[in-house]
Parts: structure tokens; sequence; C-alpha cells
């Protein structure tokens, strides 16, 4: 029987069981990652993150499991926690974090961790899409939610523009959009509520991890489709359940994004 240290940690409630996988590798299937991230019966998480030795020349390599066992490629608050973790470490204030397709630059000012999410794609054929079609407004209509943006961070997202975001049933109706036929990789679905140019309100439901606290690529994705649609300042706070994040589209087509972190607790578990 095989003793796994881990450490539980969280951007904004959305939490993270992570594993450092540096010194030995730990395999986990997906019904083991499930069992971890189960809330009754295991530590509970949104998502279980790994951290590997990179082999380009960041500092780290970050990997990312969804609730459900799902590999996806990109999670801005874990990227912030995994940021804040090496630089303690390399007692630093950045660091670069390779993810799946991507290497991404973090930094602290003060107790505040910012990870730039590098480019944000908004060609149907980026975010992927099934077919060719404008991202600025797609034919997608659920109930009062109509015609959404596509953006991927790292990821897909569909982000819908409303003016009551308590109106919307996200737990109902976050399920079937996420599995809606046009995203075949299925889709991070955000409901926005513009407050002013500076400020937007968001609820999230995460593919693979349902309704989230926070979602830092999802924040990402909801200042990109803002801007598009003419409705936000480049940077602006993007308020969600589980709190506030600072967000800017810079002109080279980067998106960065700013934030607290916290450690809940270490501890171990057996296979």
């Amino acid at each position: 029987m095989t003793n796994i240290q881990f450490l539980k940690m969280h951007g904004l409630g959305n939490d993270f069981v992570i594993i450092d996988n540096r010194k030995h590798m730990l395999n986990l299937s997906t019904s083991q990652i499930r069992g971890l991230s189960n809330r009754k019966r295991g530590i509970g998480c949104d998502q279980l993150i790994t951290m590997e030795t990179s082999k380009t020349n960041a500092d780290i390599k970050m990997r990312i499991y969804n609730s459900d066992g799902s590999e996806v490629g990109a999670c801005g608050n874990a990227a912030r926690c995994i940021g804040r973790l090496m630089m303690d470490e390399k007692k630093n204030t950045q660091v670069q974090i390779e993810a799946m397709d991507r290497v991404l630059l973090a930094t602290r000012s003060n107790e505040l961790i910012s990870v730039n999410m590098g480019q944000a794609a908004i060609d149907w054929r980026e975010i992927p899409l099934s077919q060719k079609m404008d991202t600025i407004s797609l034919d997608i209509n659920e109930g009062i939610l109509k015609n959404p943006v596509a953006v991927n961070i790292g990821n897909p997202h569909m982000v819908f523009f409303v003016k009551n975001i308590n109106e919307i049933d996200l737990g109902s109706i976050g399920p079937k959009l996420e599995h809606h036929s046009f995203f075949p990789k299925k889709a991070n679905i955000e409901i926005a509520q513009i407050i002013s140019s500076e400020k937007i309100r968001v609820r999230v439901w995460e593919r693979g991890a349902g309704i989230t606290e926070a979602c830092g690529s999802g924040a990402c994705a909801v200042l990109v489709a803002a801007v598009r649609r003419n409705l936000s300042d480049r940077r602006a706070e993007i308020e969600l359940d589980g709190g506030a994040l600072e967000i800017e589209w810079q002109r080279d087509n980067c998106v960065s994004m700013t934030g607290p972190t916290e450690i809940n607790f270490s501890g171990s578990f057996s296979l």
C-alpha cells in the first residue's frame, strides 16, 4: 500500500488536490481521480493537479484533471496556486509553468498571484467549433440565454450576457450547454452580467466539474467576450461566486489574471 502526500489549495473557492509527482511518478486512473475528488467519499476538489518535472525550460509542468477524471489544458486558478508554491520553493517572484499546450508566466506582487494565460483564440477552428460560424454570436438559444460568444483560453468557453444573473438556473442549463453539438470537445459555460465597463458579475459551469465558485480561464473568457461585444474596458474586475479576479486583455492578445490563493491543509492518502 502506497502512502501519497498531497496539498489542498484554493483560489476563490475553486479548490484543488495537488500532488507533487517530481520524485515518484504516480499514475492515477480515471476512477481513482474521481474517488479522490469526491466530496463525500474522498478528499474533495474541483480539480486534481499533478506537479511534474518539465522537459522544457519551464520551472514546473502542471497537469490538470477535472473531478470526472478527464484531463484538460487550462485552469487559471490552479496555475496561480502552482505558481505560488514554486515561487515559495525557489524564493523568487516569477516562475514559468508548462501546461498542456502553452507555457504560463506566474508572478507575485505582495500576496496576490498573477498568471499570463497566453493568447485568447477567437477563430471557430481554434475554439474548436464543429462548423464555420461567427464566434461573436453563436446561433444557440436555451430559454432566456441567447447568442453566446465563443472563446478559447486553453479550453473552450461559451459566454452568455444577461440582464439579471440570478434568473438563470445554471444547475439545469449547464449540463445541456456543456455538451452542445457545436462544441466537439464540450464547453465551459459562463453567465455574465455587466455591472459597469470595469466590473462584470459571473457564474460558471465547468465542463467535467459542474458549478464552481470560481474559474480563472472562465473569467478571462468573459472579459474577452465583453470587449468583443463593446461591453467592457480591456481591464476589469470579474466578480465570481467565490470572490473577484482582476483580468486584463492585453494589446498583444495575451490575457492576464490576478487574485489571491490559499493553502487549506496537507495530508496523505493510501492506494
